[in-house]
């Protein structure tokens, strides 16, 4: 047994059995560790019923995506460590695809799955970086970074470069600990071969307010703690400069991220963030 699963939930009553059915039909032995965020509908109970028999890790407060994960490393006794939404089902040979892709090389630091939507559309093979720092869905070719929502990642390299960024809470913790990862001298791998059915959103839903918050405050946040400081410097600019201009323009896009509260609000918590951001530019173990 090489591998904890880490199941990272909140709230996750409606969909959780369907993942821990598909990890009780892994064909490679593995520990299923499921991290619940606080959830106050069942779920631990639910959980802790499954036949599958995973182990629960009960978060005081809900830490996000990110937190969870950092608490799942922090308790990982395995050299591998999956990351896996509670919204998504594996396929049998998905763990044993994604071990015996780090086993080919110790250079390779993470392992990315291949996500299908319901219809069997490829939805990521890994993430991608455009030219201003947004992260993009990879459907082929070569990636940046893993997808968070299904990958293997090599416990050592994790803890080499001090962990997951668990205040990011939710997006970008994936794409932040990649580059971080490259920064270091290791590799990421796409794993077609692993494939991963994923109800995308079933938790934080896409498009919400705290969605775009996220998004947006992430990104900076990992662009100073690991672009260029000409590139950091210009997005945050960029950023703060469409803000001011939103109350007189004419035409503004209707999404959270185009509100005027919502964008000052990002980057108060970016400028309340800087000094500990740049410290672990400088020093990210």
């Amino acid at each position: 047994m090489r591998t904890t699963v880490a199941v990272v939930t909140w709230r996750g009553r409606a969909h959780i059995e369907s993942c821990l059915d598909a990890l009780a039909a892994q064909e490679r032995p593995h520990r299923i560790l499921v991290v619940d965020n606080a959830s106050d509908d069942g779920t631990r109970e639910l959980v802790l019923a499954h036949p599958s028999g995973p182990e629960v890790l009960t978060l005081p407060v809900n830490k996000g995506y990110a937190g969870g994960i950092q608490a799942a490393l922090d308790a990982c006794t395995t050299p591998y460590l999956a990351w896996l939404n509670d919204d998504a089902m594996p396929s049998p040979g998905w763990l044993g695809a994604l071990e015996d892709a780090l086993d080919a090389d110790p250079r390779i630091a993470a392992a990315s799955a291949k996500l299908l939507t319901s219809t069997g559309e490829v939805q990521s093979i890994g993430v991608g970086l455009t030219r201003d720092g947004h992260g993009v869905d990879v459907t082929k070719g070569q990636i940046f970074g893993f997808c968070g929502g299904a990958a293997l990642t090599r416990v050592a390299a994790l803890h080499e470069i001090g962990g997951v960024p668990a205040e990011f809470f939710c997006y970008y913790e994936d794409t932040d600990t990649s580059w971080r990862l490259r920064r270091a001298g290791w590799q990421i791998v796409p794993v077609p071969g692993a494939e991963v059915l994923h109800l995308h959103g079933a938790t934080a839903k896409p498009g919400s307010r705290d969605f775009h918050r996220w998004n947006e405050r992430n990104r900076l946040l990992m662009l100073l703690r690991n672009a260029p400081l000409r590139i950091a410097a210009r997005e945050v600019l960029r950023f703060a400069v469409i803000t001011a201009l939103i109350p007189v323009k004419r035409s503004v896009p209707d999404a959270a991220n185009f509100e005027t509260t919502l964008r000052l609000g990002v980057l108060g918590e970016v400028l309340r963030s800087l000094p500990r951001t740049l410290r672990q530019r400088s020093n990210p173990s």
